[in-house]
């Protein structure tokens, strides 16, 4: 009954979500698509694609040290089991994401436990850091009101000195649902927190990047682009039901960027928002994935055993000559028979010759 009330309820939630984006940005989309397509836009929209790549590339070293105990998983390997669980985010629901992290870490000899704490662990900060982040767009939503955001912000700076305050809850989650997780050293919890807040802020560039092409106030759009950004992701992530809170996260992003721009430049901004990401995230898995191939081959095969040199014939023994030369065999010389009618007078100058 759940499974089909999920069937039922995906292509509801996604097909509701896209018709109130394209509801707000009928009105201004030729708008944006013009200003997309200025030529002063094109360094922007590439330096957009270039920072949501940096922010995965961050967030893969931020799942990387999660995973507890001495590990080969590193470089190329880390890259190509993180992307492979990200791809698996277009599907719903957060399954195939772990059991993809454990089938490629039981190929790099890591256990399954390991990989499971790692995935549930960086699962939890990321939510939590992005909830963090996403403060910053606070100030624009509410101007004025600031002070109410010391409280939670004291709290995750509690949660770095202390990072047993962030992981303790997830652990105890985990012991409820009979899949306990080892929880990594302070050491590592704090890398992976700082690297996850890099991870948001440059993700969040690439979104104040694009505003700026749409001609958003610079300062004002900073804060509205990286916490908005983070914040709508947050989101989206919770709505399982739906393959990577497709539509969630457009109107969660629409609301945030209204802030400093129009609605319809906003879900404008949001839709090409979530074109960037796609391209980053398909391309860099695509070359994670040729580099893998090219470096370590493909799987499951061997190589062709090397041909073994043909076998070389040894080169006759040279039969040794003598040094002594042969003595040459004498040949008779014939002795010439004179004939009948021969001279045997010399003619001189006083012979005469009778005929």
């Amino acid at each position: 009954m759940t499974a089909l009330l999920r069937r039922l309820l995906t292509p509801v939630v996604v097909l509701a979500a896209l018709v109130g984006v394209y509801l707000l940005v009928r009105d201004q989309g030729a708008e944006a698509a013009r200003a997309f397509a200025r030529a002063d836009a094109l360094p922007l929209l590439a330096a957009s694609v270039l920072a949501n790549i940096a922010g995965l590339v961050l967030a893969v070293h931020a799942w990387r040290v999660l995973i507890p105990g001495d590990h080969p998983i590193r470089g190329l390997r880390a890259a190509k089991i993180y992307f492979l669980g990200q791809l698996s985010k277009y599907v719903p629901g957060r399954v195939w994401g772990v059991l993809t992290h454990i089938a490629h870490g039981r190929e790099a000899g890591v256990p399954a436990a390991r990989m499971t704490s790692a995935y549930v662990l960086s699962l939890a900060l990321t939510l939590l850091t992005g909830a963090a982040v996403g403060l910053a767009a606070a100030p624009a939503a509410l101007p004025g009101q600031w002070y109410w955001l010391c409280p939670p912000a004291l709290l995750f700076l509690a949660g770095l000195v202390r990072p047993a305050l962030l992981t303790r809850p997830v652990t105890a989650l985990t012991r409820l649902a009979r899949r306990p997780v080892d929880p990594p050293p302070d050491t590592a919890v704090r890398r992976a927190v700082l690297l996850a807040l890099a991870s948001w802020t440059a993700s969040g560039l690439h979104l104040w990047l694009l505003l700026l092409a749409v001609g958003a106030p610079p300062w004002a759009g900073l804060g509205a682009a990286v916490g908005g950004f983070a914040l709508a992701t947050v989101v989206s992530s919770l709505a399982v039901i739906v393959p990577d809170g497709w539509g969630v996260r457009e109107l969660t992003l629409t609301a945030a960027l209204a802030t400093v721009l129009p609605g319809g430049l906003a879900a404008a901004a949001a839709i090409a928002s979530r074109l960037v990401c796609v391209l980053a995230e398909l391309g860099s898995s695509a070359v994670v994935l040729a580099w893998s191939r090219l470096r370590h081959g493909t799987p499951g095969k061997t190589a062709p055993p090397a041909a073994e040199p043909p076998a070389r014939t040894p080169a006759p023994t040279p039969v040794p000559t003598s040094t002594r030369v042969p003595t040459p065999t004498p040949v008779a010389t014939p002795i010439p028979t004179p004939h009948p009618y021969a001279l045997t007078a010399p003619i001189g100058d006083d012979t005469r010759v009778h005929p």
